[in-house]
């Protein structure tokens, strides 16, 4: 999700990374004494607008323990000074969010109660981050540590000797707004908070998180502070609290600060349910965790840089979205209900526009027991609340972005086979989305302009128009609303057929092809139409008006359900296949791919709204350099992937575009097997080229019976990456593609690889079918 995101322009003298892509067969595995943590580096992306956080997280928990350093999402490792330690992060959104409680410790007197004025120097010299870890030496000759379990973060603070070491408690700023705080010192080892925000990107309903902080000794003293005036001894207080040790003879001070959404209690029974522990045993079952969840993907071949990128961008995979349950199973609904779950865990923070892409399907594969959650999770929130989300916060919608993404979440869920039993719950809410649009007093707008989309076959262009909630206007991008309904109707069709409802299915596979109300035939591009019917905006589709975060060209192979006809609307697979060209710079792609990519693609003359080349950075042309797989020239797909691979490095500015909770990541993870999702919503697997000699991918019985799958390709590399033939179990493979159905029945898919393209995947037979 980009929503307010500029343009992210990479910085000259990041680490050329042709060699990334560099595989030698000689390479080995790593060791059986080799920690796969030890290959993460949680500081990619912390730099340049990737918005990562460094911090400790367990697989998504619900609490994401980082330092804040003044960056509007957090952690910015340009910055110099760290305000606070804080519980709430998200990996790589675009706008501020969470950064509730703040914790720092200090040393004297406390004078100062506004983070930005007392926070403390850092240097990375002395700083350290690994799954799970976080640590630090501060300026002001403190050390601190971070580690955390699925609800609670643990902290353990070493002061120099002083009978004056402080822990602010800070309830009263964040990465958001601030509608109100409370802070109530328990006892003589206990603080209390809650704290009510809202907003993200624009405003939001409020929503509430409920902490309580447990330190391993009784402090000597404390105090709080309202809006600025300290007040020594008070045990409430509306703004923060602190509490002082002595720490003369013994230096450290452990705390654990538990997490709910519900209440008080739910966050004092998480904490007697996950606290309790040293700080150093809660680090080492957060590292084993982390070991056991990377460990589902051993790679072999790359040398050290592209194995540590691969595994870093696995780990954010991994961090969202969040638990939202306690461990009573209670969680706050959209309808600001206390509700329980019954045998699933509820979750929460949907981006779902970003996410639907890849990282929802890099979840039903490697995940799939978390990911039927998260699919029940989402339809809750439309029992509960009256609508589906689009993008969710915690207790509440934001609606940032547009077009129709819970769609394609929810049926790719469907086609993973995650929602047995919960099919025809699933699919009434989803039809109940697709057919009409939320009452007034909903704070959904699911398809805002689904009236005219349903009337006229397109969502109009209405720039300006009054927005009835908070959040982004489908009519301000009425072009690519569009093509997200039309994807999102061939999806729904799928599964409405599946299902046994023939009607629906007819009717959704129809309004599929509204994507043809939107081409304008005499500049051969998508484009925007007006409410009276009109095409509007610049011809140029360079400069095109309409379409979120990007142009007419960056949008124009959104049409996985039927690029047959996407191509012959365009003139056919020779005029597809020189546009494409065209997009991805190919002939100097070739000469260079990782100066292209940088250079052109990224660091080109272009932004969201003038451009015509592909941007690797951002969500809507994700899937278009598979686009080749469907106009016979398969190796193309290799030739571009490989290069986007290129933008990810193991700095911290290595990530390409925010990673918009593990979407980017989870790009990067499933182009480098060579299996990536090409029909969003269905369950169709483009192939390409692996980075990698051999994977093997460990998988879940209960929904892949065979337990386990291979993806081999010996001697791949920056030279040698163009497949000359695949097997599956052995047996010859000539499509370009397979099923999730294919990845269930078979152990291995293996490449022949060599220096030039071949004709493999290459017949009309061989091209991944339409949905339409």
């Amino acid at each position: 999700m980009r929503a307010t995101r500029r343009l992210r322009l990479c910085v000259a003298g990041v680490v050329a990374a042709s060699a990334l892509l560099t595989a030698p067969a000689a390479q080995a595995a790593p060791t059986t004494d080799q920690h796969l943590t030890d290959l993460v580096n949680p500081f990619i992306g912390t730099e340049n607008e990737g918005n990562t956080y460094p911090g400790a997280a367990v697989p998504f928990g619900m609490v994401q323990f980082s330092p804040d350093t003044g960056h509007n999402t957090g952690y910015d490792h340009s910055d110099t000074h760290i305000r606070g330690f804080s519980l709430v992060h998200l990996s790589g959104v675009g706008c501020g969010l969470g950064g509730d409680l703040p914790v720092l410790p200090t040393t004297g007197d406390v004078t100062e109660t506004d983070y930005a004025k007392y926070a403390a120097p850092f240097s990375h010299d002395d700083e350290e981050a690994s799954p799970g870890y976080y640590r630090a030496a501060l300026g002001t000759g403190i050390g601190a540590e971070l580690t955390a379990t699925g609800r609670t973060g643990v902290q353990r603070y070493t002061f120099p000797a002083t009978d004056k070491a402080n822990v602010l408690l800070n309830a009263g700023q964040s990465l958001h707004k601030n509608v109100s705080t409370e802070v109530e010192v328990l006892d003589s080892r206990t603080v209390r908070t809650a704290i009510t925000g809202s907003g993200f990107c624009q405003d939001t309903k409020p929503y509430t998180v409920y902490t309580i902080t447990r330190f391993d000794r009784p402090f000597a003293s404390h105090g709080t502070w309202d809006d600025g005036t300290v007040t020594a001894g008070a045990k409430t207080g509306g703004d923060g609290a602190y509490v002082r040790f002595d720490t003369t003879k013994d230096r450290t001070v452990e705390a654990t600060t538990a997490l709910s959404y519900v209440d008080a209690r739910g966050a004092a029974l998480n904490l007697r349910a996950e606290g309790g522990r040293s700080f150093d045993a809660v680090r080492h079952d957060a590292q084993r965790t982390w070991e056991k969840r990377l460990d589902d993907v051993r790679v072999r071949g790359g040398d050290d840089t592209l194995r540590r990128t691969f595994y870093s961008s696995l780990y954010r995979s991994f961090l969202a979205p969040n638990v939202g349950s306690d461990v009573d199973g209670r969680y706050t609904g959209w309808d600001q209900e206390i509700h329980r779950a019954k045998g699933f865990t509820y979750y929460q923070n949907w981006s779902l526009w970003d996410t639907y892409r890849t990282q929802s399907q890099l979840l039903a594969l490697l995940a799939p027991r978390e990911a039927r959650d998260m699919a029940i999770s989402v339809v809750k929130i439309d029992e509960e609340s009256g609508w589906l989300p689009k993008w969710g916060y915690g207790t509440v919608e934001t609606n940032i972005m547009t077009g129709d993404p819970v769609t394609p979440f929810l049926t790719n869920a469907y086609q993973q086979g995650l929602l047995h039993g919960w099919e025809e719950r699933a699919y009434r809410a989803l039809k109940k989305n697709a057919d009409g649009v939320p009452p007034a007093d909903s704070p959904a707008v699911g398809r805002e302009a689904n009236r005219e989309y349903l009337a006229e076959g397109f969502a109009p262009y209405v720039e300006g128009r009054p927005h009835a909630k908070p959040g982004d206007s489908d009519y301000d991008h009425g072009a690519s609303a569009t093509l997200e309904y039309a994807l999102s109707d061939a999806m729904l069709s799928r599964m409405a057929r599946d299902l046994g409802h023939d009607e629906d299915a007819a009717r959704y596979a129809e309004r599929a092809g509204s994507y043809r109300n939107v081409f304008d035939a005499s500049t051969g591009f998508f484009r925007a139409r007006d409410a009276d019917g009109a095409f509007t905006g610049p011809a140029d589709p360079a400069q095109s008006e309409g379409f979120h975060e990007g142009t007419s060209w960056q949008y124009q192979w959104l049409v996985p359900q039927d690029l047959p006809g996407m191509i012959d609307l365009i003139g056919g697979t020779g005029a597809a296949n020189e546009r494409l060209d065209s997009f991805f710079a190919y002939e100097q792609l070739l000469a260079d791919p990782a100066k292209t990519a940088r250079e052109v693609w990224v660091n080109g003359p272009y932004d969201y709204y003038n451009a015509d080349k592909y941007n690797p950075q951002n969500e809507p042309d994700l899937i278009a350099p598979y686009t080749y797989l469907s106009t016979g020239q398969p190796w193309k797909t290799t030739d571009v992937v490989h290069a986007a691979l290129t933008l990810f490095t193991d700095t911290p500015t290595g990530m390409t575009g925010n990673d918009d909770l593990g979407t980017m990541s989870a790009w990067n993870v499933l182009s480098s097997i060579g299996i990536f999702p090409i029909q969003p919503g269905y369950d169709t697997w483009g192939l390409s080229t692996p980075v990698f000699d051999r994977v093997d991918l460990t998988l879940d019985r209960r929904y892949y019976p065979r337990g386990a799958l291979t993806v081999t390709a010996p001697g791949t590399s920056d030279t040698d990456r163009y497949v000359q033939s695949a097997r599956t179990d052995g047996a010859a493979y000539g499509r370009t593609y397979l099923t999730t159905d294919d990845l269930r029945s078979v152990r291995s898919l293996g490449f022949t690889v060599g220096p030039h393209p071949s004709g493999w995947g290459t017949s009309a037979e061989a091209v991944p079918p339409p949905l339409t």
